[in-house]
């Protein structure tokens, strides 16, 4: 009398904490496919039970046989290892779409209790009932039953451990609470069945019992029902980028540690908030409500990864945002946004940038140093000469100015003085004229990068310019400069001329220090048609670029000067053509021949 007291206590007990499990998880838990199959193990749990108890209660006071009260509790027995398969397959995969093959499932189940319901008129199912089952005589349709919920029950079981293995840490202690709880009944019908023990039959619902506190501390200690399977957990809180993930209604239901030490947060401050309102909290930097609703709808019909192509300064950081749907099997589960930290990259391309400002400066000045040589020396022999004009009209002056009254001075003598001075006037107006273009040319030079406009302007007109900026670098370095025309002088092209009057002086300069101060040399300025396209081209005949820096050309500051020089030069002479003229800068070279640089221009 008392072990039926207390296991009638027991499942008592039972029932009503299941039931009220039952009621929380309806209540507390957010909708999912994983919800609804555990609700439905529940239900299964509590329909034995409640049979069960009836049996307690009017098995022997009512004339009713003991068997019937098992047609109500089998409705959940037969149902309860279908559930179990679907928990397990679902908590593997979060989402899955029903197929009709798996109402195929349901056949046995069913067809179990119709042969139980009717067992009165075959004894196929129960051959003798008995309430100790190591006295029941079971019919073969029981132990088709019997092994269909071991097989359902171990794919079922299986599918969790092995994706408990698969993520290992964090998750694998879910699982195996809930294969501990799933095995407790099982192990105890195999053993009651059997004949191992000698059990009584109300021992499989105190296993349920078991079985359902092993649950409870799944799903209230490591939250068990959440959607967090696909992701391991262990794995992605080290990860230096941050994630969230977002259910369909737009929840957040997953982070990693990196994102809460990011934003100094706790998880009941982010877990189950909306992703809109968690950003105006954080006041999330370009990003708008427009732009996450766009970028949310669009993650539910594309696999593919949206970037949000924008630096956010976020808590004194900078972040780029991926987002990308997450689908099982075609099914949508939710969005995945990844905030990678791009703080570090900033900082170093702001150091770049800094970096390659001062190297621009310190080429500037190089140049500016080397152009206030040139103007030195082609300023000072037209004054020079202006000099001697002027010396030599002084000296006619005189000379007139004493044969005034003087008889012996003819007509034709004052005609001579006068053509004298023309003469002189004249070299000083050409010398003025010399030091006009001189200036216009150096003016042209010496303008700040930002003033870029557009004009035309004549093959002869940027040869003349050349020839006169370089005029002293190559005279000091004993080098002939030999420009042979083979376009029309008259030909128009069309950019800022002192920009590329800077890109060629470049290539000459580059060609003269490639002699290594070797004298007698030659380097060959030649302009032809090509096409469409004319083609200027600088050649030297010096001992050619090493493949180490020919591979290298063009593609980033490289020289051969070593510490002499940035490689700036002909970097950014590349970028100047490409950029302001729409052309091309392409080389030849061959150890000991020289090399030849061509810059195509269109026409």
């Amino acid at each position: 009398m008392t072990t039926d007291l207390i296991t009638f206590t027991l499942l008592v007990l039972s029932l009503l904490f299941m039931l009220v499990l039952l009621f929380i998880i309806i209540k507390k838990i957010k909708h999912s496919q994983l919800k609804t199959c555990f609700i439905c193990l529940l239900s299964c749990m509590i329909i034995c039970l409640i049979g069960l108890v009836l049996q307690c209660l009017f098995g022997y006071k009512l004339d009713v046989p003991l068997i019937y009260y098992d047609y109500l509790v089998y409705i959940g027995i037969v149902f309860l290892p279908v559930a179990l398969f679907f928990t397990g397959l679902i908590f593997a995969n979060t989402k899955i779409e029903f197929k009709k093959t798996y109402w195929l499932l349901f056949v046995i189940p069913i067809f179990s209790l119709i042969m139980l319901w009717t067992n009165d008129f075959h004894h196929l199912f129960y051959v003798n009932y008995s309430l100790n089952l190591s006295e029941n005589i079971m019919g073969p349709c029981y132990y088709i039953y019997f092994i269909y919920n071991i097989i359902l029950m171990a794919t079922g079981l299986i599918s969790l451990l092995r994706y408990s293995i698969k993520n290992s840490g964090f998750f694998s202690k879910q699982a195996i609470l809930f294969t501990i709880a799933a095995l407790i009944p099982i192990i105890t019908n195999i053993l009651g069945s059997t004949g191992v023990i000698a059990i009584s039959l109300y021992i499989s619902p105190l296993s349920f019992a078991a079985t359902v506190l092993f649950l409870a501390f799944a799903i209230f200690k490591f939250d068990f029902l959440k959607v967090a399977p696909i992701a391991m957990q262990r794995i992605v809180d080290r990860m230096s980028d941050s994630f969230l993930v977002i259910s369909e209604d737009g929840t957040i239901t997953d982070f990693n540690e990196t994102f809460l030490k990011t934003f100094h947060l706790l998880p009941d401050e982010v877990r189950n908030v909306k992703f809109v309102d968690f950003m105006s909290v954080q006041n999330l930097e370009g990003l708008n409500n427009a732009l996450v609703k766009t970028i949310l709808e669009k993650t539910k019909t594309t696999e593919e990864t949206i970037l949000v192509k924008r630096e956010m300064n976020i808590t004194n950081h900078y972040f780029n945002i991926e987002a990308s749907g997450i689908f099982s099997k075609g099914s949508f589960l939710g969005t995945l946004i990844l905030l990678k930290d791009v703080t570090q990259h900033m900082h170093d391309m702001q150091t770049i940038q800094d970096n390659q400002n001062m190297l621009m400066e310190r080429e500037r000045l190089a140049s500016l140093g080397q152009l206030i040589g040139g103007i030195a020396h082609n300023l000072k022999t037209p004054i020079m000469s202006i000099a001697g004009a002027a010396e030599g009209l002084t000296d006619l002056a005189t000379e007139y100015e004493a044969s005034v009254g003087d008889p012996e001075v003819t007509v034709q003598d004052h005609h001579e003085i006068a053509h004298d001075m023309k003469d002189w006037i004249e070299k000083i107006r050409f010398y003025t004229e010399y030091m006009s273009d001189i200036i216009t040319a150096v003016k042209g030079q010496a303008v700040t990068m930002s003033e870029e406009q557009a004009v035309t302007f004549t093959l002869d007109e940027l040869v003349k310019r050349v020839n006169i900026l370089m005029r002293h670098e190559l005279k000091n370095a004993l080098v002939d400069l030999n420009i042979q025309m083979k376009a029309e002088p008259d030909t128009v092209l069309k950019g800022n001329i002192n920009s590329l009057v800077q890109v060629i002086n470049n290539m000459i300069s580059n060609a003269i220090q490639a002699y290594e101060g070797e004298t007698g040399k030659q380097i060959n300025l030649i302009l032809e048609p090509f096409g469409k396209n004319l083609v200027i081209s600088v050649q030297d005949f010096a001992n050619g670029l090493p493949d180490s820096v020919a591979s290298k050309l063009f593609k980033e500051m490289i020289t051969t000067k070593g510490k002499n020089g940035t490689g700036l030069g002909l970097f950014m002479s590349y970028s100047t053509i490409r950029a302001h003229f729409n052309g091309n800068i392409s080389f030849e070279t061959k150890k000991g021949d020289g090399t030849i640089f061509h810059i195509t221009l269109p026409i």
